[in-house]
C-alpha cells in the first residue's frame, strides 16, 4: 500500500464524517534530507471533523500525529502543515 493510501484509510477512518485533504509535496524536497526515494515523504493534511470540537490545537495535533504514527516512524519525513478544524470554523474561514 502506497503511503498516501496508507494516510487516507487511517484519517477517513478516525475523521468521518468530515473532510480530509492529503497534498503530497515530496516534490518540493527532492535532494534534501529525509526524501524518500519513492517520492512519499512529505505531506500536507487538512482535516474537518466534529471530533476536533471543544480541542486546542495542539490536542488536535496530537490526534493526528498518534492516528498516524506508524507512518511518521517510518516512510513520512515531515508533516509541512496540519490543519485541523471543526466544520464551523471551516466555514467561518471561508467566510
Amino acid at each position: 500500500m502506497l503511503v498516501f493510501d496508507a494516510i487516507k484509510t487511517k484519517l477517513e477512518k478516525e475523521f468521518l464524517p468530515g473532510k480530509v485533504e492529503i497534498t503530497n509535496e515530496s516534490y518540493k524536497h527532492q535532494g534534501h534530507a529525509g526524501y524518500g526515494a519513492g517520492g512519499e515523504s512529505h505531506f500536507g493534511l487538512a482535516i474537518i471533523s466534529n471530533k476536533f470540537n471543544g480541542k486546542t490545537r495542539l490536542e488536535r495535533t496530537r490526534m493526528v500525529y498518534k492516528i498516524l504514527d506508524e507512518e511518521i516512524k517510518g516512510p513520512i519525513h515531515a508533516i509541512t502543515f496540519l490543519k485541523a478544524q471543526t466544520p464551523e470554523e471551516a466555514i467561518a474561514a471561508s467566510q
